[in-house]
Protein backbone atom coordinates (compact mmCIF):
# COMPACT_ATOMS: atom_id res chain seq x y z
CA UNK A 1 0.00 0.00 0.00
CA UNK A 2 1.67 2.97 -0.77
CA UNK A 3 0.04 6.26 1.02
CA UNK A 4 0.23 10.16 0.75
CA UNK A 5 3.18 10.74 2.86
CA UNK A 6 5.27 8.07 1.53
CA UNK A 7 8.58 8.84 -0.28
CA UNK A 8 8.31 11.01 -3.42
CA UNK A 9 9.74 8.31 -5.59
CA UNK A 10 6.68 6.17 -4.42
CA UNK A 11 4.48 8.67 -5.24
CA UNK A 12 5.72 9.11 -8.63
CA UNK A 13 6.09 5.17 -9.42
CA UNK A 14 2.35 5.42 -8.31
CA UNK A 15 1.35 8.26 -10.94
CA UNK A 16 2.92 6.06 -13.56
CA UNK A 17 1.24 3.00 -13.15
CA UNK A 18 -2.01 5.03 -12.52
CA UNK A 19 -1.51 6.62 -16.17
CA UNK A 20 -1.23 3.09 -17.57
CA UNK A 21 -4.05 2.08 -15.91
CA UNK A 22 -6.31 4.79 -16.79
CA UNK A 23 -5.13 4.28 -20.70
CA UNK A 24 -6.23 0.45 -20.27
CA UNK A 25 -9.49 1.38 -18.32
CA UNK A 26 -10.26 4.18 -21.18
CA UNK A 27 -10.66 6.57 -18.19
CA UNK A 28 -9.50 10.19 -19.62
CA UNK A 29 -6.53 11.72 -17.59
CA UNK A 30 -8.40 13.03 -14.51
CA UNK A 31 -6.04 14.72 -12.02
CA UNK A 32 -5.84 12.61 -8.93
CA UNK A 33 -4.54 14.47 -6.10
CA UNK A 34 -2.10 11.78 -4.38
CA UNK A 35 -2.90 13.66 -0.91
CA UNK A 36 -6.01 12.16 -0.69
CA UNK A 37 -5.50 8.56 -2.01
CA UNK A 38 -4.38 5.09 -0.69
CA UNK A 39 -3.06 3.05 -3.51
CA UNK A 40 -2.84 -0.91 -3.29
CA UNK A 41 -0.29 -2.54 -6.07
CA UNK A 42 -0.93 -6.26 -6.47
CA UNK A 43 2.79 -7.03 -7.19
CA UNK A 44 4.05 -10.82 -9.10
CA UNK A 45 6.80 -12.95 -8.04
CA UNK A 46 8.36 -11.38 -10.80
CA UNK A 47 8.43 -8.26 -9.71
CA UNK A 48 5.52 -6.94 -11.92
CA UNK A 49 2.66 -4.74 -11.06
CA UNK A 50 -0.31 -7.03 -12.12
CA UNK A 51 -2.79 -5.06 -10.11
CA UNK A 52 -3.87 -1.93 -8.91
CA UNK A 53 -6.65 -0.35 -6.66
CA UNK A 54 -6.41 2.96 -5.56
CA UNK A 55 -9.13 4.20 -2.97
CA UNK A 56 -10.11 8.12 -1.09
CA UNK A 57 -12.13 8.85 1.66
CA UNK A 58 -15.92 9.67 0.89
CA UNK A 59 -18.96 10.30 2.81
CA UNK A 60 -22.14 9.60 -0.01
CA UNK A 61 -22.49 6.87 -2.48
CA UNK A 62 -24.93 6.20 -4.59
CA UNK A 63 -27.22 2.88 -4.68
CA UNK A 64 -27.33 1.69 -8.72
CA UNK A 65 -31.21 1.01 -9.88
CA UNK A 66 -31.17 -2.82 -10.99
CA UNK A 67 -32.53 -3.20 -14.59
CA UNK A 68 -35.05 -5.88 -15.43
CA UNK A 69 -33.15 -8.68 -17.12
CA UNK A 70 -34.58 -10.00 -20.75
CA UNK A 71 -34.97 -13.56 -21.02
CA UNK A 72 -31.70 -14.73 -22.33
CA UNK A 73 -31.06 -18.25 -23.47
CA UNK A 74 -27.49 -18.45 -22.70
CA UNK A 75 -24.71 -17.32 -20.16
CA UNK A 76 -23.14 -15.52 -23.30
CA UNK A 77 -26.15 -13.64 -24.19
CA UNK A 78 -26.73 -12.18 -20.37
CA UNK A 79 -22.77 -11.46 -19.99
CA UNK A 80 -23.39 -9.47 -24.22
CA UNK A 81 -26.41 -8.18 -22.54
CA UNK A 82 -24.58 -6.69 -18.85
CA UNK A 83 -21.54 -5.41 -20.34
CA UNK A 84 -23.79 -2.87 -23.25
CA UNK A 85 -27.02 -1.76 -20.90
CA UNK A 86 -26.72 1.50 -19.54
CA UNK A 87 -27.25 1.74 -16.06
CA UNK A 88 -29.04 4.14 -13.83
CA UNK A 89 -27.97 5.14 -10.05
CA UNK A 90 -30.69 6.72 -7.32
CA UNK A 91 -30.21 10.41 -6.57
CA UNK A 92 -30.63 9.72 -2.63
CA UNK A 93 -27.46 9.45 -0.77
CA UNK A 94 -26.47 7.29 1.51
CA UNK A 95 -23.32 7.02 3.95
CA UNK A 96 -20.24 5.69 2.36
CA UNK A 97 -16.87 5.60 3.55
CA UNK A 98 -14.51 4.29 0.99
CA UNK A 99 -14.46 5.01 -2.50
CA UNK A 100 -12.50 3.10 -5.43
CA UNK A 101 -11.59 5.14 -8.25
CA UNK A 102 -10.15 2.41 -9.88
CA UNK A 103 -9.61 -1.12 -9.61
CA UNK A 104 -7.31 -2.83 -12.23
CA UNK A 105 -5.82 -6.32 -12.94
CA UNK A 106 -3.47 -6.77 -15.81
CA UNK A 107 -5.86 -8.86 -19.08
CA UNK A 108 -3.87 -11.97 -18.83
CA UNK A 109 -4.14 -12.27 -15.02
CA UNK A 110 -7.57 -11.66 -14.64
CA UNK A 111 -10.36 -14.29 -13.19
CA UNK A 112 -7.74 -15.40 -10.44
CA UNK A 113 -9.40 -13.52 -7.62
CA UNK A 114 -6.46 -10.62 -7.67
CA UNK A 115 -9.22 -7.58 -7.60
CA UNK A 116 -11.25 -9.37 -4.83
CA UNK A 117 -7.59 -10.10 -2.89
CA UNK A 118 -7.35 -6.45 -3.20
CA UNK A 119 -10.78 -5.27 -2.03
CA UNK A 120 -10.29 -7.51 1.22
CA UNK A 121 -6.62 -6.10 2.16
CA UNK A 122 -8.10 -2.42 2.11
CA UNK A 123 -11.35 -3.26 3.42
CA UNK A 124 -8.69 -4.82 6.47
CA UNK A 125 -6.14 -1.71 6.13
CA UNK A 126 -7.99 1.34 4.54
CA UNK A 127 -8.93 2.67 8.83
CA UNK A 128 -6.85 1.74 10.67
CA UNK A 129 -7.76 -1.06 13.36
CA UNK A 130 -11.30 -1.23 11.96
CA UNK A 131 -12.60 -3.61 9.18
CA UNK A 132 -14.83 -1.88 6.26
CA UNK A 133 -18.30 -3.62 5.65
CA UNK A 134 -19.44 -4.25 1.75
CA UNK A 135 -21.92 -1.34 2.88
CA UNK A 136 -19.69 1.04 3.13
CA UNK A 137 -17.77 0.76 -0.14
CA UNK A 138 -18.97 2.70 -3.51
CA UNK A 139 -17.15 2.29 -7.24
CA UNK A 140 -16.79 5.39 -9.28
CA UNK A 141 -18.38 5.00 -12.49
CA UNK A 142 -17.59 1.44 -12.88
CA UNK A 143 -16.47 0.19 -16.46
CA UNK A 144 -18.31 -3.28 -18.31
CA UNK A 145 -16.13 -5.23 -16.58
CA UNK A 146 -15.81 -3.63 -13.32
CA UNK A 147 -19.99 -3.41 -13.03
CA UNK A 148 -19.84 -7.32 -13.30
CA UNK A 149 -16.77 -7.62 -11.18
CA UNK A 150 -18.78 -5.57 -8.48
CA UNK A 151 -21.84 -7.54 -8.59
CA UNK A 152 -20.29 -10.66 -8.10
CA UNK A 153 -17.65 -9.39 -5.35
CA UNK A 154 -21.14 -7.61 -3.86
CA UNK A 155 -22.95 -10.19 -4.28
CA UNK A 156 -25.92 -7.49 -5.60
CA UNK A 157 -26.33 -5.62 -8.94
CA UNK A 158 -27.37 -3.03 -6.66
CA UNK A 159 -23.57 -1.62 -5.36
CA UNK A 160 -22.74 1.96 -4.41
CA UNK A 161 -20.93 4.18 -6.86
CA UNK A 162 -19.95 7.91 -6.28
CA UNK A 163 -18.64 10.53 -8.64
CA UNK A 164 -15.04 11.26 -7.79
CA UNK A 165 -14.59 13.93 -10.52
CA UNK A 166 -17.76 16.25 -9.05
CA UNK A 167 -16.39 17.00 -6.13
CA UNK A 168 -19.43 14.70 -4.57
CA UNK A 169 -17.17 12.71 -3.20
CA UNK A 170 -16.75 14.93 -0.04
Amino acid sequence: MVLPDDPKYALRKVDEIREMVDNDLGFQQAPLTCSRTKTLLFISNDKKVIGCLIAEHIQWGYRVIEEKIPDVSSENEMLTFERQKAWCCSTTPEPAICGISRIWVFSMMRRKKIASRMLECLRNNFIYGSYLSKEEIAFSDPTPDGKLFATQYFGTSQFLVYNFLSGNSQ
